[in-house]
């Protein structure tokens, strides 16, 4: 699942529809069937709330909504559900946007809850008039108490058989302003014995004097969610409402206002299992949380899961949208691994991402016996997995940089890197010899002297002896200087949302920033987002704030394919 195109390619053969098939899809096939819904007049929707940035659980819910709507040739909306001022924004409204833009998804249709306001409105009067709603006074305590528990029945409103006139003249008095917040909400009228809890006499509107980011002072009583949704549903003909498990027990309630409302429109709601990601959070309560007690840098941290964030880490759209192929559409929630989504993004950084030489803590090496004012210019494959991407030239002279961590000056048994008088090959280039350590006066080691074999050019010998160690390298009078931040996962634990304090389990090196880091020139030109595999080191993105004279580079992902490994065992 690359991209809309190819799905389109390779779902169709010999004009069949060869889409895998779920439980979605099997009660969309029933509805038509049955005649309920017309097979050309499909319709979905995706509803974020702009009271934060995009996570990787929305992409999951957004592919669903959208290759539904696909899959049946129907239409597919975006919708705004900003009915609550005073959490939502224009910023997250539009970075809503630029996420969705950036997965390669277009909508047929952009719509606003907050342009149904008076809709919504009008369908409350509807229900008071009819006698199914009515203005309550007890307070947001009280409420909770009457309600009652799981095992125990709720107990009525004193307010509840008010007259539908008395309801009107105060639910407009409401609306007018009169009153004061948390003074008095308006509830829907059901059952307050009901065993489903959601169904015990519902608040549906709240007074809220609070600035709306799009309707201004216009209002200050606002919808709550199970009531506008439907509502906003049943307005745009949404034929299937799908959303997230937790609102099935929410669906009674949702066909109630459907119901009685009378828009015309019946949307049948369809819950699916959300997506829960080991060593991470996707509570947007909890991400913001993150955000406003600065353990992230913002909500495009590339620590975090938000998709402005692993944009920003390096992931690619493509790795998303097959991320969330493989894990599929189920009706029962469990934990997914991270190490799946890193698959994922090897997998396409693998075939697309440019081979390049980077290294990380420098250990300069003299190469004695080479000739000082030479410089030869090696042909490179550019990527191995795609010759059709050419060659690169690198440059190689008397002075290389190698990393620290390939030379050791007593190393263990079968350690097959650089030591004193052991020889490894250069990548691309010439087989050397370790001859001499020189050490700064604390004892640390500052450069090595070697020697190389002339005739060892490109990385081979002609008199066929082998070395065992390949080190990666990069020319000290060409190299770039860079800074690289390594991420890892931001917490210590693989179900975070399960532990209050988050303070207590950040992982404490969820990111180390290296300042002095040597480059290849081939990348002089590099620009923000663009995808680099480092030979030995793993998939690195050129971050948003690198210019030509502090390149800056995030690492997307190591080389280490964990979650292969595990495919291969079972």
């Amino acid at each position: 699942m690359m991209s809309e195109d190819k799905i389109r390619d390779e779902s169709k053969i010999n004009g069949k529809d060869n889409t895998p098939s779920n439980f979605i899809y099997d009660l969309i096939d029933e509805d038509i069937r049955s005649g309920r819904v017309s097979k050309d007049d499909i319709i979905t929707r995706f509803p974020p709330e702009p009271n934060g940035y995009l996570h990787i659980g929305h992409a999951k819910a957004l592919l669903i909504d959208y290759l539904t709507a696909k899959k049946y040739n129907g239409r597919f909306n975006l919708r705004y559900d900003d009915t609550n001022p005073v959490k939502e924004s224009i910023e997250y409204a539009e970075s809503i946007q630029e996420d969705i833009r950036w997965l390669g998804i277009g909508w047929d249709a952009l719509y606003y809850a907050s342009d149904y306001f008076d809709i919504m409105y009008e369908c409350a009067v509807k229900l008071i008039r009819k006698g199914l709603a009515y203005v309550c006074d007890l307070s947001a305590d009280e409420i909770r108490e009457y309600r009652g528990t799981l095992t125990t029945p709720g107990k009525e409103s004193p307010y509840r058989n008010r007259s539908p006139e008395e309801n009107l003249d105060l639910f407009e008095r409401m609306k007018a302003g009169e009153f004061p917040e948390g003074s008095r909400v308006l509830r829907a009228k059901i059952d307050m014995a009901s065993p489903n809890m959601n169904m015990r006499d519902p608040v549906i509107y709240r007074i809220m004097k609070v600035e709306h980011y799009r309707a201004g002072n216009k209002w200050c009583i606002y919808p709550m969610y199970d009531f506008a949704h439907p509502i906003e549903d049943a307005i745009e003909n949404i034929t299937h409402s799908l959303c997230s498990l937790e609102y099935e027990d929410h669906r009674p309630l949702y066909d109630w206002v459907v119901d009685n409302v009378d828009l015309g429109s019946k949307p049948r709601q369809i819950e699916f299992a959300r997506l829960n990601l080991s060593y991470t959070v996707m509570s947007k309560r909890k991400l913001l949380q993150l955000v406003n007690n600065d353990l992230v840098t913002g909500w495009d941290d590339p620590r975090m899961p938000t998709l402005s964030g692993l944009r920003r880490r390096g992931f690619t759209p493509a790795s998303i949208w097959d991320f969330c192929e493989r894990i599929g559409v189920a009706k029962t929630n469990s934990m997914v691994d991270y190490a799946l989504l890193e698959h994922c993004v090897r997998e396409d950084l693998n075939a697309s991402a440019p081979r390049v030489m980077a290294v990380l803590r420098p250990l300069k090496i003299v190469i004695d016996n080479y000739p000082e004012d030479q410089v030869e210019w090696f042909d490179v494959e550019i990527n191995p997995e795609n010759p059709d991407m050419g060659t690169r030239k690198v440059p190689f002279c008397r002075e290389i940089y190698i990393e620290q961590d390939d030379f050791m000056e007593v190393p263990p048994r079968k350690y097959f890197r650089l030591y004193p008088g052991n020889e490894v090959r250069l990548k691309n280039a010439y087989y050397i010899t370790c001859k001499e350590i020189v050490k700064d006066a604390d004892g640390n080691i500052t450069e090595l002297h070697c020697t190389y074999d002339p005739e060892s050019r490109g990385g081979s010998s002609p008199d066929g002896r082998r070395v065992k160690g390949t080190l990666h390298w990069v020319s000290a009078r060409h190299a770039l200087d860079a800074e690289v931040r390594l991420y890892d996962h931001l917490f210590t634990v693989p179900d975070p949302g399960a532990v209050d304090d988050m303070d207590s389990i950040i992982n404490p090196d969820s990111l180390i920033v290296l300042k002095n880091c040597k480059l290849e020139p081939n990348l002089s030109d590099t620009k923000p987002g663009d995808h680099y595999q480092f030979f030995r080191l793993g998939y690195f993105c050129t971050d948003r704030d690198s210019t030509p004279g502090k390149l800056i580079f995030n690492r997307t992902v190591g080389l280490k394919d964990s979650w292969s490994k595990e495919m291969k065992k079972q």
